[in-house]
């Protein structure tokens, strides 16, 4: 596991409550996805409300969470050192395959995606290829930021996905890996500051920035660089 990035500084808006002042550098979108049942929903509601509620409901279709945070961005050549202020929303997408036409219209208008599967489930691991050829096929890029998360790390009575296994496929696609738990809150926090960081590299780095979503900087890039309109390449 990796500590929590020294670039991190938190304030929050209610977990549920839309802001409307727009005071923010940036509006990101995080999409949240895996299987029924593997913890989507407990996880963002961890993060976003510091609880645990184990009586969550399937979540039927897409519903969403907000957090405002303080990014202290280095920047990928070292030299920058600016305070962002970020706003996430966090779409909690449903697992089932009925509602698969439906999550996936949201793909690509996501930046990242937190890819969970339930430590206690074999079958909900082996899925993951499944969610990441999904990815790849509607996300805004070939080769989206995402981190894998094996969720439920509490239940170590349970488990049926060794650490090893889920490492080997994260380092199969080139993904950071993480353990989690939304009873306890382990990891949760590390794992999407290291999946906002991936983002905001993306975004140092790009040299195409038209292929940032629009979400990105609240709908506008009217604060990011100049690109080569002839420019088409994917900044993967």
């Amino acid at each position: 596991m990796t500590s929590r990035p020294k670039n991190f500084q938190t304030t929050e808006v209610s977990g549920n409550s839309t802001a409307t002042d727009g005071d923010y550098d940036y509006l990101i979108k995080f999409l949240a996805l895996g299987d029924s049942g593997v913890g989507k929903t407990t996880f963002l509601y961890r993060y976003t409300d510091n609880k645990f509620n184990p009586k969550f409901i399937t979540t039927v279709g897409i519903d969403f969470r907000e957090k405002r945070l303080l990014y202290h961005g280095g920047g990928a050549n070292g030299k920058t050192d600016t305070l962002f202020k970020i706003h996430l929303q966090l779409w909690d997408t449903a697992g089932q395959e009925r509602f698969r036409s439906l999550t996936t219209a949201f793909f690509r208008d996501a930046m990242g995606f937190l890819l969970l599967f339930d430590l206690t489930s074999q079958q909900s691991f082996l899925n993951v290829r499944s969610w990441i050829s999904q990815l790849q096929a509607n996300a805004y890029c070939e080769n989206p930021d995402m981190v894998l998360i094996g969720n439920k790390a509490d239940l170590s009575d349970q488990r049926e996905v060794q650490e090893n296994q889920a490492k080997e496929l994260a380092d199969k696609y080139g993904i950071p890996y993480f353990e989690t738990s939304a009873a306890t809150g382990t990891g949760i926090d590390t794992s999407i500051i290291a999946l906002l960081d991936l983002i905001m590299k993306r975004m140092d780095q790009s040299v195409d920035k038209s292929q940032i979503p629009d979400s990105v900087n609240g709908g506008s890039t009217q604060n990011l660089e100049a690109t080569d309109p002839n420019e088409k390449k994917c900044a993967c």
